[in-house]
């Protein structure tokens, strides 16, 4: 059976990259970071939906992303934007919610322990909800680490080389949702939230919570998220 590292935040996309890579036969191995961010409830969830579907291995690494801070959620200082106004759009530039070189530190730790594993594919859930503003989401960023990856582990300089597999790119939200519910996927396993409580509910007023929940609007799906705050947007 083929071998895939998983990136698994705990969150929707990761949950339904997952169950895509699952589902194409992969024998999955799911990797989450304990990097400073504001709650460790995404990580209760990670370990959650690792155990539910079934993966051969989950690790926690962990880092120490809030010694160099740079975003809202690794510095307390910055606080994380409110979008409860639906008339409030998110601004075309990078958004403080942006962590500092984050998928490439969480991408090249995967990519070492593909390499240990034997696994040649590594699923990411970047999408096209977020690569108009994230660096680190477009295509051509994961492309280009695709090549670095061949270039630097000795797999990739031996021929045995690497993939980086995004499935989600070019889908919506609401397409997100739709392709994980026909795969099984318990939505209520998961946590989007920026800064969710201890126990998981969602503060309902960031922009991930927004396009979350937009988006089983739009699939026509029932919101399993518990919010702790009143539910806002369209």
């Amino acid at each position: 059976m083929r071998k895939a590292v998983v990136l698994l935040s705990g969150g929707l996309d990761s949950a339904t990259v997952l169950a895509m890579a699952i589902a194409e036969g992969y024998e999955c191995y799911s990797v989450s970071f304990d990097y400073g961010q504001r709650h460790r409830a995404e990580l209760n969830a990670a370990r959650r939906v690792a155990e539910a579907m079934g993966v051969r291995e989950h690790k926690v690494l962990t880092l120490g992303l809030t010694a160099i801070g740079g975003s809202a959620l690794t510095d307390d200082t910055i606080d994380v934007p409110d979008f409860s106004d639906p008339l409030k759009e998110q601004a075309s530039a990078i958004p403080v919610t942006y962590v500092p070189a984050r998928n490439t530190v969480f991408l090249s730790l995967a990519l070492g322990w593909a390499e240990v594993l034997g696994a040649r594919d590594i699923f990411i859930g970047a999408n096209v909800v977020d690569y108009s503003n994230y660096p680190d989401c477009r295509p051509e960023y994961l492309k280009a680490f695709e090549t670095m990856a061949n270039l630097a582990t000795r797999a990739g300089v031996e021929g045995d080389l690497f993939h980086i597999r995004a499935p989600l790119m070019d889908l919506t939200k609401a397409g997100i949702i739709s392709a994980g519910v026909r795969l099984g996927v318990d939505y209520a396993m998961t946590v989007s939230c920026y800064q969710a409580d201890d126990q998981g509910a969602a503060c309902g007023v960031c922009d991930s919570c927004i396009y979350r929940r937009k988006g089983f609007k739009e699939a026509g799906v029932a919101d399993p998220t518990r919010y702790r705050e009143r539910t806002v947007g369209p």
